[in-house]
């Protein structure tokens, strides 16, 4: 069976750096600067024969008020109380300092497996730190470098007697459970139909937006408890945390991402990671909400992010956060419905939902539009009835002539969806306007009820470039052996 490894320990021990190394992947932001991890990131990490769940926490603060420090010591705390083992790491090089003596004695109390780890111990460097780290009183350290890949054959074998345990833990579970019977059904995963959610693909969203417009909030009242750092402070979030969970019968994961600002107003190396960070998140994502602050939407930046998404393709909401605190919400949402038409004519028809992350009303009407959105988004229109519909579109407003030469559109058909995607066989594609084809862009969106996503559309000439054109046909090699001769005679 499967367990959970919570890793703990002060700012800027290595903790990042040795999560990447479990799982395989740089999923989570390293550097130098103590404090860059906020949030906890879950991944799932091998080392060996053992699979489990391994969790990244903030660096723990000697704080508990409610500043940002407390607040993350309190999230880190409970990652403690959910995991079933902990690896405590400190920093050998350092040494033991009062607060991880301080720490020791919180995870003693808090869980009954604890692993001690002496990060940063390569080279003679690290020793005096190893001999000092038996001091705490959890047994012997362990000499790791998160950095180097060093001392993971012991860490896997200290969490074997765990893994076990949790195994015979599960088979108790099972003997005691009454047999039920079960019926298997084939075809959980629909191949011939992606667009269905299930738990092995769930359904892919990412929440986009300024900083503090409300999005960690929105993810944490979704999922039903505290799993995101949130607070008044703008930035709080770094990482583009992931989290699945069943999205009112929809298996959904669903990624936070940090908070985007204007490109010239990014100066920190940290911001800049987080941000790219959120960018890698929107291409994975298959819907993305674009989170507005309802005091002040529509900023540039909205805009900017806004488009990002539809240029990558992705489905589109828009969801005005903070409704609540309208007062005017009649005036206001015409004068954001005007506003969304005119300043994104490119998402003409998506949906906008207004919504309070803080007391959750609203969010029923965005589980519906993030459905109807994603349903949208993977639509299939059959080849007859968009050559019977481009018919129509040419029969009503023909394309221009340019220099007198006449453009036939002869074929339509959908080469791929996700987001939907057209080819149109026609001739001289070069002299087609661009206005034409977004009149028949337009028309796809209104006939085939597909508001809001992005479509893409291609002409194409079915005119095939013949690489033999403008050469003589010699026939057989002896034929042209023969011309040559003759031209050698000539000469």
């Amino acid at each position: 069976m499967s367990f959970t490894l919570a890793i703990v320990g002060r700012p800027n021990v290595g903790k990042s750096t040795l999560f990447n190394r479990l799982v395989g992947k740089r999923l989570a932001l390293v550097d130098d600067q103590p404090g860059v991890t906020r949030d906890l990131r879950e991944g799932e990490a091998r080392l060996g024969p053992l699979h489990f769940t391994v969790i990244d926490t903030a660096g723990l603060e000697d704080a508990t008020d409610e500043s940002l420090q407390g607040r993350m010591r309190r999230l880190t705390e409970r990652a403690v109380e959910m995991a079933d083992a902990c690896l405590f790491l400190i920093d050998a090089r350092a040494g033991v300092l009062p607060a991880d003596e301080v720490f020791a004695d919180i995870l003693r109390r808090k869980n009954a497996h604890v692993i001690l780890g002496a990060n940063k111990a390569e080279g003679r460097a690290g020793e005096a730190g190893l001999l000092e780290a038996y001091a705490l009183g959890l047994g012997e350290p362990i000499r790791l470098s998160a950095e180097h890949g060093e001392g993971l054959g012991e860490l896997a074998a200290a969490l074997q007697p765990i893994a076990e345990e949790m195994a015979e833990r599960a088979a108790q579970v099972a003997r005691a459970a009454p047999e039920t019977d079960v019926t298997v059904t084939d075809g959980e995963i629909d191949a011939d139909a992606p667009h269905k959610p299930t738990e092995r693909r769930p359904l892919q969203v990412a929440v986009v937006g300024r900083p503090n417009a409300g999005k960690s909030t929105l993810i944490n009242t979704l999922i039903g408890e505290e799993r995101l750092l949130t607070g008044p402070e703008a930035g709080i979030t770094r990482d583009s945390i992931s989290l699945a969970f069943d999205w009112a019968g929809t298996p959904t994961r669903i990624f936070d991402t940090a908070g985007m600002r204007k490109k010239a107003k990014v100066q920190e190396k940290i911001e800049k990671l987080s941000v790219a960070d959120g960018l890698r998140a929107v291409k994975f994502a298959e819907v993305v909400i674009v989170l507005l602050d309802a005091a002040i939407p529509f900023e540039q930046q909205d805009l900017r992010i806004a488009d990002l998404a539809e240029r990558e393709g992705r489905a589109v909401v828009v969801a005005v956060n903070k409704w609540d605190a309208e007062r005017h919400k009649q005036e206001k949402l015409r004068d954001l419905r005007e506003a969304f038409e005119r300043l994104l004519p490119q998402l003409r028809g998506a949906p906008l939902v207004t919504i309070s992350a803080k007391t959750g009303k609203g969010l029923d009407r965005l589980h519906a539009a993030v459905l109807r959105a994603h349903e949208t988004w993977n639509r299939r229109i059959s080849t007859a009835r968009l050559n019977r519909w481009l018919d129509a579109m040419v029969s009503a407003h023909p394309p221009p002539a340019p220099g007198g030469r006449r453009i036939r559109l002869r074929y339509m058909t959908q080469v791929k969806t996700r987001p939907p995607a057209f080819v149109v066989m026609c001739s001289h594609p070069d002299k087609l306007p661009e206005s034409y084809s977004r009149y028949l862009v337009n028309g796809l969106r209104d006939d085939f009820d597909m508001p809001g996503t992005p479509i893409r559309l291609f002409m194409r000439s079915q005119a095939e470039k013949n690489p033999f054109k403008d050469k003589k046909n010699w026939g057989t090699p002896s034929r042209l052996r023969k011309h040559l001769d003759k031209g050698k005679r000539k000469a």
